[in-house]
């Protein structure tokens, strides 16, 4: 790899640890690389030296980045009215998504309107109220005062949006996702199949499509006898046109870069290596520092680098006798278990899964790609009606070829193993794809095999050697509008209480729950249901095909919800034990000492409401008590007073309820006296949770109170002794009660 290539990819590593990681650690980094960097320069070690200084300058950026970020949202927020450029219609009673604007500050924004309608494409001027989050700004009670003609290249991404809606009917969700980069439609469970696959990159505007566009237009202007040069430059442009309208998606700006730089090289008849026109289009995207987490520009990086290693790695290995049909098909094996190997790494980290079938099911689905995607456009640019409907037609075969390569493939057992890196294995594990994609290149290989196996060690024993903990954590996950604890032990062991909500295309036991526990290691020793309302049980069959905890306890309140049926059935499935709660049982898991408190079986019998039955659990380590409450409301509050007044003393409580004014009797939160309360909470939720009356008692007792929609995930820590307390990065020792010994 020359300098150019590891020069982009240092500076894109520097950006990468400057937005996913603290600022501490980001700091860090950049202090170690231009560490190396100054012994790299003294060892005339050139790639070292300007690597770190890279890496250092990708930090900085990042970090800057960071800070005008938080800063508009600051600022934005502190407004009333805004300018805010549309993706989609709006109309009143719509959650709409579009860019909000105001005094030179910019920040993705989602609404929720009450008051009039706009067009997909316009500036709307808005009023409404603004709260900051982790994904831009929040804007509720949303009126629309008037709106302007916006982005061209929006109204016309809405236009081909609807007549492809038109034309294709049934295959439309797809045909959004290869045509303008639009994949809300796809159901979540298609998605699975095609990441079980190893197809799911071919869901979104990528590389291959930009590069199959390209082909097409070359092998028109070939047919129609037009100058090569005009012609290929007329391509790109309409190519960058493209791009442009489908509201330029980072992997299809990196293809048409490189395009753009591969044919001005060729114009100007100057050779150009093709590690060094990879580095220019992955870095041409990174104008915008945010590209760099953006999972699309990721793969199609990664992808991009796997496919110039394995052409390498082919051409040196293939025998020189090998010709036509053989070599191309030896070559084509060779790049796509290149391309598995090194994308495997982000795609076990993002999507829990590794497709082991993915070399074969790429080798079957690019012919289909191929001949499919220039239907997709015939059908869209052609408006003639026998056009539009044999297009379609033709299309419908191949997508349905597309879509059963993905079925069989990811019905086959083991195709797909879960694969749940911690953040060292992750590590490890990019660092043994880099050391593979040397090894492809490089005349002397057998130095980045031996790193390449070295990972693969690290990645092996790591779950054998990790060491105890110091704390016992508590973890209330943020999860919006609903409850997900875990427990974690010294010994990396989990007790998870709820797994968060469900929706239509997803739940967040698959997006949040089991990435946030797989990625910090240890097993599941333990799930404990507190009652079967979707918002508590929603991600819990997720949950359990990726985790397989080794017992799941159910208060045993009967519910017919969806999302609890299917967490019984994938319970039965995965072989995980099921018990009932029974008041007075205890579970121990390591130093942690969990007895159940409620409900009871004749008290829960008469229930009409399953928050009444909720599985309270009293946790004890050491000296410290921590109670969790589920969605218990007064009535069960009083029960527990009758029956376990004695035992509800707890140093940390889990407010019931999201704080409804239902829960947290003045009796109750009397007998607990708690130091610390949590309360797991949905941002801007309809109920109005948590109630102003739950917020004012806890102040008045003196209790520490934390909110997941103002502080994110929260972790209380404890020795048996001491109490700590983290949330936004910060940490803070929680003093012990005044009448404390």
């Amino acid at each position: 790899m020359p300098l150019v290539a590891w020069g982009a990819l240092a500076y894109a590593l520097g950006l990468f640890a400057a937005l996913a990681t603290s600022g501490v650690v980001a700091t860090w980094i950049a202090a170690c690389a231009l560490a190396a960097a100054a012994v790299g320069m003294r060892t005339r070690g050139a790639v070292i030296g300007a690597c770190g200084v890279l890496i250092a300058a990708g930090v900085l950026a990042g970090l800057a980045a960071a800070r005008d970020d938080v800063r508009c949202a600051r600022a934005l927020v502190h407004d009333h009215q805004w300018d805010v450029s549309l993706e989609h219609a709006a109309h009143a009673g719509d959650v709409a998504h579009g860019t909000l604007r105001h005094d030179g500050c910019s920040a993705p924004a989602t609404l929720l309107v009450v008051h009039g309608s706009a067009d997909a494409g316009e500036v709307a001027t808005i009023r409404g109220t603004a709260a900051a989050g982790d994904r831009g700004v929040f804007v509720r009670d949303v009126e629309l005062l008037r709106t302007t003609r916006g982005s061209l290249g929006v109204r016309l991404r809405a236009r081909a949006g609807a007549r492809i809606d038109r034309i294709f009917a049934g295959d439309a969700p797809i045909v959004r996702a290869l045509v303008i980069a639009d994949m809300s439609a796809i159901p979540a469970e298609q998605r699975d199949r095609f990441a079980r696959a190893g197809l799911v990159h071919m869901l979104s505007v990528s590389g291959l499509h930009v590069a199959v566009i390209a082909l097409a237009l070359e092998l028109l202007a070939s047919t129609l006898r037009l100058p090569m040069r005009p012609a290929r430059i007329a391509s790109l442009g309409l190519l960058a046109a493209y791009v442009a309208a489908i509201g330029a998606p980072p992997p299809a700006v990196r293809a048409a870069a490189m395009l753009a730089v591969l044919l001005g090289s060729q114009l100007a008849q100057r050779p150009t290596s093709a590690w060094a026109v990879l580095a220019l289009g992955g870095v041409l995207p990174l104008v915008d520092p945010h590209v760099v987490v953006d999972l699309g520009w990721q793969l199609s990086v990664a992808g991009t680098i796997a496919l110039v290693a394995g052409g390498a790695l082919a051409a040196r290995s293939l025998p020189p006798a090998w010709r036509g049909a053989r070599r191309a098909l030896a070559r084509a094996v060779i790049v796509s278990i290149v391309a598995t190997v090194v994308t495997a790494p982000l795609v076990a980290w993002s999507f829990g899964r590794i497709a082991l079938l993915g070399p074969i099911t790429n080798l079957l689905a690019d012919p289909l790609m191929g001949i499919v995607q220039p239907l997709l456009f015939a059908a869209l640019c052609i408006p003639i009606a026998a056009v539009e409907h044999g297009a379609a037609d033709a299309a419908h075969l191949l997508l349905s070829g597309f879509d059963g390569i993905a079925t069989v493939a990811s019905s086959v057992p083991g195709a797909a193993p879960v694969v749940l890196p911690t953040v060292v294995g992750a590590c490890a594990a990019g660092a043994g794809a880099l050391a593979t994609v040397v090894a492809c290149v490089a005349h002397r290989w057998v130095g980045a095999v031996l790193v390449a196996l070295g990972c693969i060690g690290i990645m092996l024993l790591e779950p054998a050697v990790a060491l105890d903990r110091a704390m016992t954590e508590l973890h209330v996950i943020d999860v919006g509008q609903g409850d997900a604890i875990a427990l974690r032990t010294r010994r990396n062991h989990w007790v998870v209480v709820d797994a968060g909500r469900s929706w239509p295309t997803g739940d967040a036991g698959r997006s949040v729950v089991v990435p946030y526990i797989a990625h910090r290691g240890g097993t599941v020793s333990m799930f404990v249901l507190s009652h079967p309302h979707a918002d508590h049980v929603g991600g819990a069959s997720s949950l359990f095909a990726s985790l397989h905890p080794a017992g799941f306890l159910d208060p045993g309140y009967v519910g017919t919800t969806p999302p609890y049926l299917s967490a019984l059935a994938t319970a039965r499935v995965e072989g995980i034990p099921w018990r009932r709660v029974h008041p007075g049982d205890s579970l121990v898991v390591d130093e942690a000492v969990i007895t159940a408190l409620a409900p009871d079986s004749t008290w829960a019998s008469h229930l009409a409401d399953a928050n009444l039955a909720s599985t309270v659990l009293l946790v004890r380590i050491g000296q410290v008590r921590m109670l969790l409450t589920g969605d218990a409301e007064a009535p069960e509050e009083d029960w527990l007073l009758e029956h376990w007044a004695p035992a509800l003393r707890a140093d940390v409580l889990k407010v019931a309820h999201h704080g409804s004014p239902t829960s947290t009797t003045s009796r109750f939160l009397g007998a607990v006296r708690p130091r610390l309360a949590l309360i797991s909470v949905g941002a801007h939720n309809s109920y109005g949770h948590p109630g102003a009356e739950v917020l004012e008692a806890l102040r008045v007792a003196g209790v520490q109170t934390l909110r997941t929609d103002l502080s994110g995930t929260i972790v209380a820590r404890t020795d048996g002794r001491r109490l700590e307390v983290e949330a936004r990065s910060s940490r803070w020792e929680i003093p012990p009660r005044r009448d404390s010994p």
